[in-house]
């Protein structure tokens, strides 16, 4: 394929080549080690291919961790190494649990069960909204989610083909809040893995299944309820909400490809037990001590079992997205370089002390930058592996708490609405075969009111919610 070269693609190949020269020179940047050097031309090469090529983002991430260890900054344990990381094994374990589910049809069941109690267009959207803020605990990643609630929308869809609006408000609604309600849980997205371990490896700081759950999960609730007052402003009229709203049980299910009333099935109650059983393990992991790993692999082999599973193994580890994982190890090993080569300190040194960049302002800068960041990283796995390891060391520097740093960021760059091609719920939804869906122009005018909303949202907790949580400013 032919490689058309643009003014995206060209300056940051510019810039690229820009530091990687100035690095170059001995002279230059006398504080700086060899290894330091070397992780600094690697890292601003990665990111500005992830930025400026259609390179896949996997092969970019393996090729700089590959660097690193030809070079020596880091070992090839190290790098192999990251692949067995806990967070890796959870992931992992996460998505054979979500097959097990997704087999049975239980989520399109509770789903329905949850819209069907809608007897106005608000309570439609609420209630929706509920459901899928829920689904972040059974099914990790936002693409998995999205896939999954797809036929959910499609059955409501047909049920209120009459009321045209009101789908596209659906259409617009289901990718919004999956995008937004994925800082729920530590499995909610990928970047938040990617997170943790650089907290872990450069501020030595640990944060669990159950202390992102008391911290996320507020906000996740009160973020995706905001979005779907604004997703209802910006796509219906008065005369829309107005309107009743009646929809059974009966209606979904005469459009819905699996069984969504009646009793629960054997199959479908095995898995509803199994996974409020791991959640709840997960949410209590400070009483009982066992790591969420190894529930999450104890749940993966029950569901995968013979008598009391519902899916095949090897059924269920088709679902991996393999490509994710890898990409997460090989930016896990760039984190690690950052640190012990001494380029992540050198970064520190530049930045002003915390006397003269109030917490505030620098929390302010870090929300802002994370939340556009979408407009030139479409990955949010790749956003968070080039912004958080920079926060994370500014923050240092600047006299913030790095956990409260690295959190609003990965917050933020949950926002990525702007166009179609921003996030790939946003891509499935704009393109749903015979259905009315949202145009360029809506995701644009929801943008504008949702963009600086989830901003300020993020903001005030991190200044005035977290640090009531155990997480301070600074």
């Amino acid at each position: 394929m032919r490689m058309v070269w643009s003014p995206r693609r060209t300056v940051p190949l510019v810039l690229a080549l820009s530091v990687c020269a100035l690095l170059a020179v001995p002279g230059n940047f006398p504080g700086l080690s060899g290894e330091a050097r070397i992780t600094l031309v690697v890292f601003a090469l990665a990111t500005c291919a992830w930025v400026g090529t259609p390179i896949d983002d996997t092969y970019i991430a393996l090729g700089a961790g590959l660097a690193l260890a030809v070079t020596g900054v880091i070992s090839t344990d190290t790098l192999f190494g990251t692949l067995g990381d806990p967070t890796v094994w959870l992931l992992i374990c996460a998505f054979v649990l979500a097959a097990a589910v997704s087999r049975t049809g239980l989520a399109a069941r509770a789903a329905a069960f949850l819209v069907s109690g809608a007897r106005s267009v608000r309570q439609l959207a609420h209630l929706t909204t509920a459901a899928l803020v829920v689904s972040a605990f059974a099914v990790p990643a936002t693409s998995g989610r999205a896939a999954l609630a797809l036929p959910v929308f499609l059955a409501l869809a047909a049920v209120l083909r009459e009321r045209r609006r009101l789908v596209v408000m659906l259409a617009l609604l289901f990718p919004t809040v999956i995008l937004l309600s994925a800082v729920a849980t530590l499995i909610g997205a990928g970047a938040h893995l990617i997170t943790v371990g650089v907290l872990w490896e450069s501020a030595g700081e640990h944060v669990g299944f159950t202390r992102w759950l008391l911290l996320g999960l507020p906000l996740a609730v009160v973020c995706s309820h905001l979005a779907a007052e604004a997703v209802l402003v910006t796509t219906t009229r008065r005369a829309d909400r107005r309107g009743p709203v009646r929809i059974t049980v009966d209606d979904i299910q005469r459009h819905s490809p699996t069984a969504v009333a009646g009793p629960l099935t054997p199959p479908e109650a095995r898995a509803a037990l199994l996974l409020v059983t791991v959640v709840a393990l997960w949410c209590s992991e400070p009483l009982h001590g066992v790591p969420p790993a190894l529930v999450a692999l104890i749940g993966a082999v029950v569901a995968a079992s013979p008598a009391l599973g519902t899916v095949g193994l090897k059924d269920a580890l088709r679902t991996v997205p393999w490509s994710l994982l890898l990409f997460m190890a090989a930016t896990m090993a760039m984190g690690v370089a950052l640190s012990a080569s001494g380029a992540a300190s050198w970064l520190v040194s530049g930045v002003p002390g915390g006397t003269r960049v109030p917490a505030w302002l620098f929390l302010a800068v870090v929300v802002a930058v994370s939340t556009g960041a979408h407009l030139l990283l479409q990955s949010r796995s790749a956003r968070s592996s080039v912004l958080v390891p920079l926060v994370v060391a500014a923050a240092a520097g600047a006299g913030v708490n790095p956990v409260s740093a690295a959190l609003a960021s990965t917050a933020a760059a949950g926002f990525c609405h702007t166009l179609p091609a921003s996030a790939k719920p946003v891509a499935l939804f704009a393109d749903v075969p015979d259905t009315p869906t949202y145009t360029p122009r809506d995701l644009l005018r929801l943008s504008a009111v949702l963009a600086p909303l989830t901003a300020l949202l993020v903001l005030a907790f991190a200044l005035a919610v977290w640090p009531l949580l155990g997480v301070p400013v600074s």
